[in-house]
């Protein structure tokens, strides 16, 4: 209290302003008025939180699969091969960002097996070096990725590829490349058969349904070349895919190009990142129809005290004191909204893993099917800094509509609102 004491006249008037009268029903409705308006800007900050968090985890969650099977950084040799390989890795290696690195070839082709026929990217790796890369044979549901030997020509597929082909462990597959050869009926397609010797999920559909892999040696020897594409590597930070591949073209010999993970899916992170924003905006109306409504509650609170106004004008306030009153009123209501939005936010999207459940069984339905999607549960993914600018664009909105109530204050003429008192 002693503090309260200490504060400008115009802290302790707009602090008074933000409550009910005891003696006036009209303070008692404006109050409720301003109630409102907090709990809209709350709820609008609390929802722009939620939304966005989830938006974050399905992200993060789709990266994560997809960067199970890609790499962050691939390294190609613009002659088409890189036979001696492991002195690349060891230039790569140099760089203390790089964790891992795989050597690869990696071509495009048709599956075939009786009438099905499938596109897929078939890409021939070393079983016991791809660990370092991907996650792939930890994500074998059968058979075993070690079974990619050289000369087998077995196949690894992805799940939803095996089961457009029909076909299961033990069976043959026939792999079409458009690399064609010469024969004395024409030109026709290189055409290999494989034994499935297993089956791996991504959780990705694009991987899942479009993948294949082979040893690395088979491939070569498909494509004819002396040596693997190039290499893929692993970093420590996926985020710093960018700016380390930009430092290993400085610093690995060789006529090289390199391509990072960013780039191989640039529409999909594209369409997400505007997606995000998109969310962000419309959501971000709720908050301004708040705003807008703290607008109402301070006109209406400076008719209901124009008398207060006059007689504060007469003691010697001046119309500045008189707009700061109200600019602090309205600060108020917006400040506590905004910390009731971001505490109920950051609550929610904590718990989003048990809150949806709940929701669920009390409802009775099931928002993400398992036999649709691959992810059955809602994914959250709370970004502080996403917190920060919600918050502080919740605060400066409530600010700015507290300026034109404030400004029609500070012009009131205290004969005038005297005069029918």
């Amino acid at each position: 209290m002693s503090m309260l004491k200490n504060l400008p006249f115009e802290w302790l008037v707009g602090l008074r302003y933000t409550r009910a009268g005891k003696r006036s029903g009209r303070n008692s409705f404006i109050s409720f008025i301003s109630l409102i308006s907090m709990a809209g800007i709350g709820l609008g900050v609390a929802a722009l939180i939620v939304v966005l968090s989830v938006m974050n985890g399905f992200q993060k969650e789709v990266t994560d699969r997809m960067l199970s099977v890609l790499a962050h950084v691939e390294v190609f040799d613009n002659s088409g091969s890189m036979p001696d390989w492991r002195a690349e890795a060891a230039q790569a290696f140099k760089n203390p960002a790089v964790k891992g690195a795989a050597p690869f070839v990696e071509t495009q082709g048709m599956l075939l097996r009786d009438d099905a026929l499938r596109p897929a990217i078939v890409r021939g790796v070393l079983p016991e070096e791809e660990p370092n890369v991907s996650d792939v044979a930890g994500q074998t549901r059968m058979g075993s990725f070690k079974a990619l030997q050289p000369g087998t020509f077995n196949i690894v597929l992805g799940i939803e590829l095996a089961r457009a082909l029909r076909v299961n462990l033990g069976e043959k597959v026939t792999l079409m490349l458009a690399q064609g050869q010469v024969t004395p009926a024409g030109v026709l397609p290189r055409m290999r058969s494989f034994t499935v010797s297993g089956i791996f999920q991504a959780g990705h559909n694009e991987f899942d349904a479009g993948l294949a892999f082979i040893n690395i040696e088979d491939g070569q020897r498909l494509l004819r070349l002396d040596g693997p594409s190039g290499l893929r590597l692993r970093l420590a930070d996926m985020n710093r895919a960018p700016q380390v591949a930009a430092e290993l073209k400085k610093t690995m010999p060789g006529d090289l190009w390199l391509r990072d993970w960013s780039k191989l899916n640039a529409n999909w992170f594209a369409a997400v990142q505007t997606e995000k924003r998109m969310m962000f905006i419309i959501l971000t109306l709720i908050i301004a129809v708040a705003a807008f409504n703290l607008v109402s509650t301070l006109v209406m609170t400076v008719t209901d005290k124009q008398a207060d106004i006059a007689i504060l004008r007469t003691l010697g306030a001046s119309p500045r004191s008189i707009m700061k009153i109200f600019m602090i009123q309205g600060a108020l209501v917006g400040i506590l909204g905004t910390i009731l939005g971001v505490g109920g936010g950051v609550l929610v999207a904590m718990n989003i893993d048990v809150i949806v459940p709940f929701i669920e069984h009390l409802l009775g339905v099931q928002f993400l099917s398992k036999d649709i999607y691959f992810i059955s549960t809602v994914p959250s993914d709370l970004r502080w800094p996403d917190v920060s600018k919600i918050g502080v664009l919740a605060v400066i909105l409530a600010f700015l509509a507290t300026l034109y109530p404030s400004w029609w204050a500070a012009r009131v003429k205290p004969a005038e609102a005297l005069r029918y008192e």
